[in-house]
């Protein structure tokens, strides 16, 4: 059953850059080692702007899906996240957000985009967050689980990075598997990549 929808407009992305900002607020990633900041509050700002920023960009695609409590980012085969004008911009926003911890911030990301598998068209599941309020109810993987349908009907490969080792047996349990990680500067924290192969297609034979 399909339970979710392309995010399109303004009021889309609102909704999905809260659940993004609210979902990875404790995240080992990009909770406190990305925005290292005191106040709470503050902090979820400086994760809200940077997640509507980098959300607005993904929007030109039909692959931020959306359900009411949960939201994926995927970019689909031979996209990009970022065009190269938002890439010049992503400095100068970063310096602004998180000011001294830009550079280990910038070689964060580095470590992503060397890490990402490029031999193999494929989908990429960006971002997965669900709701504060909808927590404990298996939303989320609802929400992963449709969405690799749809992908399994263009019978393509899809590909991730863990920032919680809490979550490797929960892609585990959709089909993918572990193929590698890294570490992150300053004795960061460690992000797990994690890879599912294409599903075939069977052929329905008549009598």
């Amino acid at each position: 059953m399909i339970i979710s929808r392309a995010a399109k407009t303004a009021a889309d992305l609102d909704v999905v850059t809260e659940i993004m900002t609210l979902a990875f607020a404790d995240d080992p990633v990009w909770g406190g080692w990305a925005f290292p900041i005191g106040d709470p509050g503050a902090r979820n700002e400086a994760r809200r702007r940077f997640w509507r920023f980098n959300l607005t960009s993904a929007m030109r695609y039909p692959w931020v899906r959306l359900t009411t409590g949960a939201a994926a980012l995927w970019v689909p085969p031979g996209g990009i996240e970022l065009t190269d004008a938002e890439e010049a911009q992503m400095e100068p926003l970063l310096r602004e957000l998180v000011v001294a911890h830009t550079d280990a911030f910038l070689e964060c990301l580095d470590l992503f985009e060397s890490n990402h598998p490029r031999e193999e068209p494929h989908y990429y599941l960006s971002l997965l967050g669900t709701h504060d309020d909808y927590r404990g109810q298996g939303l989320g993987m609802r929400l992963l689980s449709e969405n690799l349908e749809l992908i399994d009907r263009e019978a393509m490969p899809s590909y991730l990075e863990s920032t919680n080792s809490a979550n490797i047996a929960r892609y585990e349990s959709v089909g993918f598997r572990r193929v590698g990680s890294f570490t992150l500067p300053g004795d960061g924290p460690t992000v797990d990549t994690m890879w599912r192969d294409a599903k075939k297609q069977q052929l329905v034979v008549g009598p």
